[in-house]
């Protein structure tokens, strides 16, 4: 429509009327064009439903990039997703669908990875590839996957399905680490994010670590790049966790610092060469126990970092009291006085569920190192990390466990 004086005014009004109509496209606002004109963004699918007076001059104008709407600049991704899928689906939307939209998701890059339970309902289907290009593009990607259930061959390999894009390759930056994995051949565990940051600030300057369980590097990279390990010996049986390790040790620069050891890590023929070892796997890190105590330095012992799924139900808040403090003197305890670390996570908030498996397992561990080496070893527990809620009542927990020899 013209846009001279006091018609700019009547293009205002007109906008107004069809929006009150539900004619107009709310994502986007009213748009000066060359030559003195002004656009009114008029939904695609409502335009057989726009009546003007045939006195008023206008022409059909698509327009390439239009210029977003204040409303549309405050919304959320998950909000911009709905909107689009509403106006995809036109009339057929309900509280069914509604429901089926995910309100989360996990980017790797160019790639939003859904959740299972995300777009079952029977309408979906018959949008085909429209509802994916829809959904990447609502939420700033230009592929699109959904996860499915964990497959119970032991090497917890996804069950992936790409549905807009031909390469599962990404890349996901991580407390400045870069890692590089085909999601729908590896696993990626956001929700461990806690642990990765602490490893990553443990001493372990000039120090020589085992990963038992290195998947992607999720722990191994912390302790190169952020740790200061000299190097490490990363232990992994999934070839495509293999794979994507030394993808993302070269991506990283610390290729030269780290030996894969692709296998099964209970056959690994390494002894007497580690000052720390980690234990990364769930439920139960327990088969590894006796290699980590194989692997340990004889001389001088070192550090175990044991994760495990501790079943604690609820209780009344234990009182304010400390539990299982960190041995006087040792390297570990002192590093971390100043960071509250000992103190605060072994106080007042460990459960008594949690302390009885972390001194159950320093007493298994102490027993055997003692059979391994023929004399006697002291353990210390040092720190009891509760990383996440893995189901309900049941935590994923990280015991850092030090082992050292008694001499004589």
């Amino acid at each position: 429509v013209p846009a001279l004086a006091t018609e700019r005014r009547f293009a205002q009004c007109l906008r107004e009327c069809l929006q009150e109509e539900q004619l107009l496209d709310g994502r986007f606002q009213l748009q000066q064009m060359p030559g003195g004109r002004v656009a009114l963004p008029v939904l695609e699918e409502k335009l057989s439903q726009l009546r003007l007076p045939p006195d008023v001059p206008c022409e059909r104008l698509r327009i390439q990039h239009p210029v977003p709407s204040r409303a549309a600049r405050r919304r959320t991704p998950a909000q911009r997703l709905r909107d689009e899928l509403r106006r995809l689906l036109g009339g057929t939307w309900s509280e069914e669908l509604e429901r089926d939209v995910p309100r989360a998701w996990q980017r790797h890059g160019d790639l939003v990875l859904l959740s299972e339970e995300s777009f079952r309902a029977a309408p979906w289907g018959r949008l085909g590839s429209a509802l994916w290009v829809t959904v990447a593009s609502a939420l700033g990607a230009r592929r699109v996957a959904r996860r499915g259930r964990v497959m119970p061959d032991g090497m917890r390999t996804p069950s992936v399905t790409l549905l807009l894009g031909q390469d599962g390759w990404v890349e996901h930056v991580d407390n400045g680490i870069r890692y590089t994995f085909d999601v729908t051949k590896c696993m990626f565990s956001p929700g461990n994010i806690t642990e990765k940051l602490r490893v990553a600030s443990l001493p372990c300057s000039g120090e020589v670590l085992v990963d038992l369980y290195a998947g992607i590097g999720y722990f191994t990279l912390p302790f190169l790049v952020h740790a200061g390990a000299a190097f490490v010996h990363a232990c992994e049986w999934n070839s495509h966790a293999v794979e994507a390790l030394h993808r993302t040790l070269v991506l990283n620069g610390v290729r030269d610092r780290c030996h894969i050891h692709a296998g099964d890590s209970r056959q690994l023929e390494l002894q007497d060469v580690a000052d720390r070892v980690n234990l990364g796997l769930i439920p139960s890190s327990e088969e590894g126990w006796p290699v980590a105590c194989r692997v340990l330095k004889k001389g001088t012992g070192g550090v175990l970092h044991i994760h495990h799924n501790v079943e604690a139900p609820p209780t009344p808040a234990p009182p304010q009291s400390p539990a299982l403090p960190a041995e006087r003197g040792s390297p570990e305890a002192a590093g971390s006085e100043g960071e509250g670390g000992v103190k605060e996570v072994l106080g007042a908030r460990l459960r008594p569920e949690w302390q009885r498996w972390a001194e159950a397992t320093a007493t298994r561990i102490q027993g055997l190192l003692a059979e391994l080496h023929g004399r006697p070893w002291r353990t210390s527990v040092l720190h009891v990390e509760a990383v996440k809620s893995y189901a309900p009542h049941v935590h994923h927990l990280v015991l850092d466990l030090e082992c050292r020899p008694v001499l004589p």
